[in-house]
């Protein structure tokens, strides 16, 4: 059987990406299942290779159909965008922003033109794109431009445990403002779909409560009353299963155990926390709702140990492995 072919990014040049990008492609288990194209800078991979000490030959191409994908092979698309005379590790810098930015783009193209199956994205630093003048929040608003996708939805996948975000990069009182029953409907159709097509048709999606304990019928506050659980009164009606408002102290735990097959996380935090305790280098970002299927770590830069060999690869690898589980389901 084929093995899906993953498009790599190389993330921010000057950080751990390019290292954490090694280590996985070097990794025996996850060779069995996938197939790997980096899209980065030659330099910056060789440089990575020494850095790591990883047993992995370089193979530059044009195309992933040219690739070597043969066990310890690092097959690489080179955008040769970086002038190493100027790169520093560990450093906000206009020319890695705009690399980074680069080797999005190629790899969306790349998926979007069917040769690759999905995306796997490293870190990137937001204030290196803002120095580039790359005027986007991160991954997620990029993908959703570049693929004509108006509002991409977040995916967190943990152990198994699935989350998504109602709002995500919004401060806790501009998040009060969209606790609205419409969109609390709009999304868990679009949330529901979004399961479906990775393959998900079984279970019942929760929604999380804002305020403790739910906000005990207008105790501690009325979102709950006026807003959430009415939309899951209409999604109920309109054939959903859907559950909710369930206290977000303990909606997380239930769903880890398998009760819920994914939770609506109302604000940020309400789910990265959840997530990241239970796992945290196997938190996984997926974004869905687009034409294409785009994982990624949920971690920073780490431009403090970049260049220094210590990286820990174990989120890229997950997100590599997840990209290969799901890509399937998106051949067209």
């Amino acid at each position: 059987m084929k093995k899906p072919l993953i498009a790599v990014t190389l993330g921010d040049p000057a950080g751990i990406g390019p290292e954490i990008v090694v280590r996985s492609i070097a990794d025996k288990d996850l060779f069995q299942i996938t197939d790997c194209i980096v899209v980065g800078d030659r330099k910056v991979v060789a440089n990575a290779i020494r850095i790591t000490g990883e047993d992995v030959t370089l193979n530059v191409v044009t195309d992933p159909a040219e690739g070597d994908y043969r066990e310890g092979v690092l097959n690489l698309i080179d955008l040769d965008n970086i002038d190493m005379d100027r790169f520093e590790f560990g450093k906000i810098s206009a020319m890695c922003g705009k690399a980074a930015f680069e080797y999005i783009e190629k790899s969306i193209q790349l998926t979007l033109d069917g040769k690759a199956d999905a995306v796997a994205t490293t870190p990137i630093n937001k204030e290196s794109l803002h120095a580039a003048e790359i005027h986007y929040i991160g991954h997620t608003e990029i993908f959703g431009a570049l693929t004509g996708t108006e509002d991409p939805l977040t995916m967190f996948e943990t152990n198994g445990m699935r989350v998504f975000f109602l709002t995500r990069h919004l401060s806790l009182r501009a998040m009060l403002d969209q606790i609205k029953k419409d969109r609390i409907i709009d999304y868990v159709v679009r949330c529901t779909e979004a399961l479906r097509r990775l393959g998900v048709t079984e279970g019942t999606m929760a929604v999380a409560g804002l305020n403790p304990h739910s906000g005990e019928h207008g105790l501690f506050g009325w979102e709950e009353v006026n807003e959430i659980a009415p939309a899951v009164e209409e999604l109920k009606k309109m054939g959903y299963d859907v559950a909710g408002p369930v206290s977000a102290d303990s909606v997380f735990h239930q769903t880890a155990l398998g009760k819920y097959n994914s939770v609506l996380s109302l604000y940020h935090d309400q789910g990265h926390i959840a997530t990241k305790t239970l796992d945290f280098d196997r938190t996984i970002s997926i974004t869905n709702g687009m034409p294409i299927l785009r994982t990624s770590v949920d971690h920073g830069t780490a431009f403090d140990i970049a260049g220094k060999g210590i990286a820990g690869a174990v989120s890229m690898k997950e997100a590599i492995r997840l990209a290969a589980k799901y890509a399937p389901y998106f051949v067209r």
